[in-house]
C-alpha cells in the first residue's frame, strides 16, 4: 500500500527484546510481591511456614530469616516492588513507540546494573553462606539477568552508553552476531548446572 513503510527486521527484533523485558519484569514483580507478603508474615510470626518451605535446603523461610535478606534494614523484596514497575512502564511505552533519550536509558542501565549486582550477591550468599535456596529468589535472579541483557542489547544498538567509538563498533558487531543471546543462554545454563551440582540431592529427593 502506498505510503506505508514495511516492517523492518530491526523493528521485529526490538519488539521481541521489549516483550522479553516486559515478561521478565512481570515475573520479577510477582516474585517480589510474594516475598514481600511472606516477609510481613515472618515479621508477625517468625516461626511461620512459608509457601516454598519444602525442606531444609529449599526454604524461603531460611533465606528470609538471614541478615542478607534485609540488607538495607527492610526486606530486599521491597526494592523489586519499587524497581520492576518502572521497567514494566518503560517496556510498555517502548512497545507503543516511545523512544527514550540517551541520558534516561544510560541512567536505567546504571541503576539496573546495580540491581543485577545485588541479585547475584544474594544468589552467592544463598548458595555458599546461608546454605538454602529460595525458589522465588531464583526467579528474580533469572528475570533480572534477562532484563539486564535485553536492556544492554537496546542500549548498545542505540549507542546510549557513550562508549568509545571503537568499543561501540565492536559491541554493535557482537549484538548483530547475537553474541549477547548466546552469552545469556550459556550463563543461565551454567547457573542451573551450579545449582544442580550443589543441591541436586535436595532438589530431586
Amino acid at each position: 500500500m502506498a505510503g506505508t513503510a514495511p516492517a523492518t527486521p530491526t523493528r521485529g527484533r526490538d519488539t521481541a527484546v521489549w516483550v522479553v523485558m516486559l515478561a521478565s519484569s512481570l515475573a520479577s514483580l510477582v516474585a517480589s510481591f510474594v516475598l514481600s507478603v511472606e516477609a510481613l508474615t515472618l515479621a508477625e510470626n517468625p516461626g511461620a511456614t512459608l509457601s516454598c518451605d519444602i525442606n531444609a535446603t529449599i526454604s524461603c523461610g531460611t533465606v528470609a530469616n538471614s541478615w542478607q535478606a534485609q540488607l538495607f534494614g527492610f526486606p530486599n523484596a521491597f526494592l523489586g516492588m519499587i524497581a520492576e514497575p518502572v521497567v514494566i512502564t518503560v517496556a510498555v511505552a517502548a512497545l507503543g513507540g516511545v523512544r527514550f533519550p540517551r541520558w534516561f536509558m544510560l541512567a536505567a542501565q546504571t541503576v539496573y546494573t546495580l540491581g543485577l549486582a545485588l541479585a547475584y550477591w544474594l544468589f552467592y550468599e544463598s548458595m555458599f553462606d546461608i546454605g538454602a535456596l529460595c525458589p522465588w529468589c531464583l526467579v528474580i535472579t533469572v528475570a533480572t539477568t534477562l532484563v539486564f541483557f535485553e536492556m544492554t542489547h537496546i542500549n548498545i544498538r542505540d549507542g546510549n552508553l557513550y562508549l568509545p567509538r571503537r568499543v561501540q563498533r565492536l559491541a554493535e558487531s557482537a549484538v548483530d552476531a547475537h553474541v549477547d543471546l548466546m552469552t545469556v543462554i550459556a550463563w543461565l545454563l551454567t547457573l542451573a548446572l551450579l545449582v544442580v551440582l550443589k543441591y541436586g540431592e535436595a532438589l530431586f529427593a
